[in-house]
């Protein structure tokens, strides 16, 4: 018989990222795996870490759109090694998932992985509060867990400063939780005029910065309008380029984001207010569309009370928010309905969002009408391929980074499958496994 995959041990999710983030301060944890419920488990390689790992479930999706059914996803190491006949392989440590679906892991192109409330009020912090720089981090490493024990294994953060320690210290592998690329702080309207602007692109990429964030428009609390110049956004994208790096654009109405299309910017994240002709300009420049219609939302409607009165959080606002709503979710279903357009999947999360990233592809397939499978791919292999990782990530084929998760059920029939996470791995190591029972 092949060996067991490890059962759950004691332990809670919470306080597991909370003590793991310490190791971004210099107090080191121990490696090793987490299964249900964020338990530490102390060997991620139970069989040796040369040995196979083995998943098996009803069926595989590969994130480009194809289902496999009869096979087995083999794991060696950091890589996926092979997708074999179910049972060919032996010698291997076996996760079995009868009635699930197995995946790759997603991918949010657009979270804010510091946001939190402060744990003295109550309330989003802001610059009133009294945290200080270690407890942003440990807030951080909190939401990076709770959003990769959900299944999400990559996210774009856009951005805080936080965000550079918690990315590091999860490549190094003393931190759970998912791939993170961050852009650390945005450019603005205060950013200057475009020799500024350019000036202040080189210092974010010196400083370690993955992505550009642009802010072209105000925030859709305040109507959304332009903000920055075509010179402005020629000089931030234009510079973004020659350092090799992509440029994604906050961007809420047609003329903000047809200036980011003109500039050769890369993404255009929400796009509340769009209309067709922007959209099919944004197909027809090939940029990527990141449109956020549910949580970023939803979640401002259930913590109103934690964010009303801090910054833009006006009842003005929130009243401007709702009136957003439909808007959004009419230029998402405009969207679906254009020609070579890339939608990819983000959700914008915010304080108290984390680890709920999964409601927005049910309610852009459940009241946008996007296929099932077309939103599994605008998480995995398109997302990957915004990022420039789709030969790394967001794929199960043999030689990709083992980015996996597995869900309770078929996503494809339900896209609410995606609550029920059974597995999540990521670059071969498990950090959450909820075993599930064969049917009788």
């Amino acid at each position: 018989m092949p060996p067991r995959a490890p059962g759950p041990m004691r332990g809670h999710r919470v306080s597991m990222a909370r003590a793991a983030a310490v190791s971004v301060l210099a107090i080191p944890i121990p490696g090793g795996c987490a299964t249900d419920g964020g338990q530490d488990a102390s060997d991620p390689y139970p069989a040796g870490p040369d040995a196979a790992v083995v998943i098996r479930a009803d069926r595989i999706l590969d994130g480009r759109g194809a289902v496999l059914t009869g096979r087995e996803l083999v794991v060696r190491g950091r890589r996926i090694e092979a997708i074999a006949e179910a049972g060919a392989t032996q010698g291997a440590v076996v996760y079995e998932f009868p009635g699930a679906t197995v995946l790759p892991g997603l991918i949010d192109t657009h979270v804010h992985l510091g946001w939190h409330f402060d744990a003295t009020t109550g309330r989003l912090s802001s610059a009133e509060s009294t945290e200080t720089a270690e407890d942003r981090v440990l807030y951080a490493a909190e939401n990076a867990w709770n959003m990769l024990a959900s299944g999400v294994t990559t996210v774009q953060s856009l951005g805080g400063p936080e965000d550079v320690p918690v990315r590091d210290a999860i490549a190094r592998g003393s931190l759970p939780g998912p791939r993170v690329l961050t852009s650390i702080q945005p450019i603005t309207l205060g950013s200057g005029g475009p020799e500024e602007i350019r000036a202040r692109v080189d210092e974010l990429a010196a400083a370690g910065a993955d992505v550009i964030k642009i802010f072209a428009s105000a925030s859709i609390r305040v109507g959304g309008t332009p903000t920055l110049s075509q010179e402005q956004l020629d000089a931030a994208c234009g510079q973004a380029r020659e350092r090799g790096l992509r440029a994604v654009v906050h961007a809420h109405g047609p003329e903000s984001a047809r200036r980011s299309a003109l500039a050769g910017c890369r993404q255009i994240e929400h796009g509340a207010l769009l209309d067709r002709e922007t959209l099919e300009l944004l197909a027809e420049r090939r940029l990527y569309y990141d449109p956020h219609t549910h949580l970023i939302f939803e979640n401002y409607f259930v913590n109103q009370d934690r964010y009303l009165g801090i910054g833009n959080y006006t009842e003005d606002g929130f009243r401007q928010m709702r009136a957003a709503v439909p808007t959004a979710l009419a230029a998402f279903r405009e969207a679906l309905d254009v020609e070579g357009l890339d939608i990819v999947f983000g959700t914008d999360a915010v304080a108290g969002a984390h680890g709920r990233n999964w409601t927005e592809l049910v309610y852009r397939v459940r009241e946008g009408g996007q296929d099932p499978m077309d939103a599994i791919v605008s998480a995995t292999s398109l997302a990957a391929a915004s990022l420039e990782l789709d030969e790394t990530v967001g794929t199960l084929a043999p030689g990709f980074e083992a980015d996996v998760i597995a869900v309770a059920g078929d996503p494809t029939a339900d896209i609410g499958a995606l609550e029920h996470v059974v597995l999540v791995m990521r670059g071969g190591v498990v950090y959450r496994h909820r075993p599930l029972a064969a049917t009788p």
